[in-house]
């Protein structure tokens, strides 16, 4: 590998950036990144001990200002359903008694949009157009060829993009600036995070950061900081959360601002951060619904992780002598001590040569992993880089491994290879050699390129890496590459779930997102948007697919059309049809990303269509420029351009798929109800708890299976009476109660056949009247099955599943089926739980819901055997 020549700062995900207006004499700039080591579909390091996030608020400090003062600057985000549309609005005067030129700048993060630009000169509005690059630069380059303007390009961090714009303004005059982007916040190791990076440079009168958040489901946690922040400043700081809405504001005074009370010098030099998350559980997601656009957001929580298998393959070849070479393997101890004892690894180390640190896979045990870490200690550099054989033999031992079943089938394995250069030794030309890995693995593995240095061929890793459903990252040599390193590790540390599938109903549903991953990690969000084609649709429904640690999942959700759009229609967060956006947003990401790794045809046809949607949203994209008509005195006006960084527009996200080419079938379930099928038992009908025939709905459970069959007995424990036992050939039941008292605990199953206990707990009426006899009902259940290591516990709220040593909850406002070889438990939405056992038993636990300010009753639970 070559050596690296360049430094570059840290890569980091961002939620949000705001920059002041900076002042100086100079021609009109707009400048974008060319950083390679922004990739599509790259993952970011978000680790808390690594927030250099480089999103600045900042002003040059060139002492001869001209006479111009920022009088005042406002940055207003508004924040729904994680998707953000920030507006920089800043005012300046020129109090000076001759022209001065303003300079505003901007520093955004790359993953963002520009939508729109304007300023206002002596009453008049000039406002950007986004154009097609190519028409873009042509009408720049006449102007350029004209000596009318200038332009600059270049890099500003690892993840940031420099907007900057100078005007001329007379004595006494005023000038608007408003800069408007957009960006999808991605979620990262379990929070979304807003890192401004405030340097004003001096003091500003109204200073004013307005974030106003509206989540549907609620905000779990929002924390608001800034490592500026003193005893007085903390007073600016306001935090407001009222369940679904959160508004942070931090508007200090001049007088906050000064570091003393003397001084002319500002405080206001550091991070200002905010971290939120929503409310998660294990249900179908949170659904937004926006004149004919939905977005999905799907991130479930108590799930067991699934064991991963790794291969490290490891570049040892001469440029990565010094710094880096120590840094790798710092890195490589971190991450080797934070894997799971059920994880498989083994190391490959490259040269010229390929060597293995052990023949097979081993066990992430303290001891293995002691071996390994010395193994690492002890590497010496050695000479040219062979990346084709080293990827062939990774490939090669998991095959292997697989064959011989030393890994489970429910886990994931993925290749990391680290490399700082060119392939040099054995198959050289990288197009072969994507090739070769391509067809090695066969779309069973996951490939993590992670380039080490600015001088490494990126291009290669990325497309190598999108072809093999991974991702590719740059590590930056600075001082903190362990750490990047180690944050890269931690995305992926935690797989969840594989083979996820998000399916819509056929014909109803049109132009969605990606809709497939391969897997999804534990702190991360998976994200599907589309058009709702079907204009008579009342009821939008999804089924998500997808294999967990134990089995197979399957959890169905539906929301109610209207009533969807009628929740976001009067909340001042929304800034118009914000899910048509979102959609548009993230189908460009997805069609820039499947472009770097098609062939050329299809390359042509995904950019074209990346094209046309850039100009409908008026987005600054790679393929889009922007154009900025600017007003001078005594002259032509000068055309100026702001381009898009034309590498990588930096989709951030974990999982792995391509943008839907075809709608998977999901059809609508019989009845006026969607999901109100139950796929064992038949549909429960539930009616008011005071008049529940117990029996009657027991019975139904099994005549809608199987009408033709003889009916078997039914065992229940319901309402008041508690115990219904049918009497077949009487055709009519014996009901009897147990004078228990709430708090009472019953043993109602005990089977030593088959090692089944159930329990169930007895709850009363919230209180009695006229000093009558209390009323109790079953409030939870308790099941066991000691043979297969399973138990249940089940309350009016959640269901909790022990099965091993791993622990699944999953809320009454979910419909949901978990499959195990020797159990299945289907859940419908608010109303029943089935249970089957195989042949031992099977078992069905109804939901009773009452009205929540009833006086008297409250919600409880029944219970059915069947088999």
């Amino acid at each position: 590998g070559r050596a690296t020549v360049f430094k570059m700062k840290q890569m980091l995900f961002y939620l949000l950036l705001l920059s002041l207006l900076t002042l100086t004499s100079t021609y009109f700039i707009i400048t974008e990144s060319e950083d390679p080591g922004v990739g599509y579909g790259s993952l970011s390091p978000n680790r808390q001990s690594l927030n250099v996030k480089k999103r600045s608020i900042r002003r040059p400090t060139h002492k001869n200002r001209e006479g111009i003062e920022v009088y005042s600057l406002k940055i207003d985000s508004k924040i729904t359903s994680r998707f953000a549309h920030n507006v920089i609005t800043s005012r300046v005067v020129n109090r000076g008694l001759r022209s001065s030129e303003a300079h505003f700048e901007v520093e955004l993060p790359k993953s963002a949009f520009i939508t729109n630009f304007t300023m206002t000169i002596n009453g008049v509005m000039y406002t950007a157009e986004v154009k097609e690059k190519a028409a873009a630069q042509k009408q720049y380059q006449e102007a350029v060829s004209r000596g009318e303007t200038t332009g600059l390009v270049k890099a500003s961090g690892r993840k940031t993009e420099i907007f900057t714009v100078s005007v001329n303004v007379a004595p006494t005059k005023k000038v608007l600036f408003e800069l408007i982007y957009e960006e999808l916040l991605q979620r990262k190791l379990g929070k979304y995070e807003m890192v401004i990076k405030v340097k004003p440079m001096q003091l500003v009168n109204h200073f004013q950061i307005d974030a106003h958040i509206f989540e549907p489901k609620g905000i779990a946690f929002l924390n608001a900081n800034a490592t500026f922040l003193t005893k007085d400043l903390k007073n600016a700081l306001v935090k407001n959360i009222t369940g679904t809405k959160a508004h942070v504001s931090f508007k200090p005074t001049l007088d906050q601002q000064r570091k003393c009370p003397t001084c002319g010098e500002t405080l206001l030099h550091g991070d200002f951060i905010l971290q939120y998350d929503v409310n998660r559980d294990l249900s179908s997601g949170d659904i937004q619904i926006v004149n004919g656009y939905f977005v999905h957001h799907f991130a479930p929580t108590s799930l067991p992780t699934i064991p991963k298998n790794v291969v490290f393959v490891i570049d040892r070849s001469f440029s990565m002598r010094g710094l880096k070479f120590k840094q790798m393997k710092v890195a490589l101890f971190r991450i080797l001590e934070d894997m799971d004892p059920n994880d498989h690894f083994t190391i490959i180390i490259f040269d010229s040569t390929v060597e293995t640190w052990r023949a097979s896979f081993v066990q992430a045990t303290a001891e293995n992993v002691l071996q390994a870490k010395k193994y690492i200690h002890y590497l010496q550099l050695g000479a040219e880089t062979n990346i084709n054989d080293s990827l062939l033999l990774a490939v090669t031992l998991l095959d292997t491994a697989h064959k011989q079943k030393q890994l489970s089938e429910k886990s994931v394995s993925m290749i990391i290879l680290l490399t700082d250069g060119d392939p040099n030794v054995g198959e050289k030309n990288p197009t072969k050699i994507q090739i070769n890995v391509k067809n090695a693995i066969k779309e069973r593995y996951s490939l993590y390129c992670l380039g080490f240095g600015f001088d490494v061929d990126y291009n290669f890793l990325e497309k190598m890496a999108l072809g093999n459903g991974g991702v590719a990252r740059l590590i930056y040599a600075d001082s903190d590459a362990a750490l990047q390193l180690q944050g890269f590790y931690e995305e992926v540390a935690n797989p969840l779930l594989l083979d996820v599938e998000l399916l819509y109903l056929v014909n109803s549903i049109s132009e969605l997102t990606e809709a497939t991953f391969k897997q999804f990690y534990g702190g991360s969000e998976i994200v599907v948007a589309g058009k709702i084609s079907d204009n008579n649709l009342d009821v939008f429904m999804v089924e998500i697919r997808a294999q967990t640690a134990n089995g197979n999942l399957s959890i169905e959700g539906n929301v109610n059309i209207s009533e969807a759009e009628s929740i976001l229609e009067h909340q001042k967060y929304i800034f118009g049809d914000f899910t048509e956006r979102l959609w548009g947003y993230l189908t460009i990401q997805q069609l820039l990303k499947q472009s770097v790794s098609a062939a050329s045809g299809e390359k042509t046809i995904l950019k074209n269509k990346a094209l046309e949607l850039s100009l409908k949203y008026n987005f600054v994209t790679p393929l889009t420029s922007m154009v900025v008509t600017k007003p001078e005195e005594d002259q032509a006006d000068r055309i100026l351009m702001a381009d898009k960084a034309t590498g990588r527009a930096n989709l951030q996200t974990v999982q792995s798929g391509k943008v839907a080419s075809r709608q998977i079938g999901l059809r609508a379930p019989a009845g006026n109800i969607p999901g109100s099928r139950i796929r064992k038992t038949g549909t429960i009908r539930t009616t008011h708890p005071k008049y529940l025939h117990s029996l009657a709905i027991a019975q139904a459970l099994v005549m809608e299976e199987s009408p033709e069959r003889a009916v078997p007995p039914v065992i229940s424990v319901d309402g008041d009476p508690h115990f219904i036992i049918p009497l077949q050939k009487q055709h009519d039941a014996a009901c009897f109660n147990f004078a228990g008292k709430p708090g009472f605990i019953l043993n109602l199953v005990n089977d030593p056949f088959t090692d089944i206990q159930v329990n169930g707990q007895l709850i009363g009426d919230k209180k009695t009247e006229n000093n009558q006899k209390i009323t109790t009902y079953f409030g939870k259940f308790g099941l066991e099955n000691r043979k297969i290591n399973l138990r249940i516990s089940v309350t009016t709220e959640v269901i909790t599943i022990f099965y091993n040593k791993d622990k699944t909850i999953i809320p009454w406002s979910t419909t949901a089926t978990v499959m195990n070889e020797r159990f299945t438990i289907s859940i419908m939405k608010e109303r029943n739980l089935t249970l089957v056992m195989g042949d031992d038993a099977t078992f069905v636990i109804v939901l009773h819901r009452v009205w929540k300010y009833h006086p008297l009753h409250q919600d409880f639970l029944g219970f059915y055997t069947l088999d």
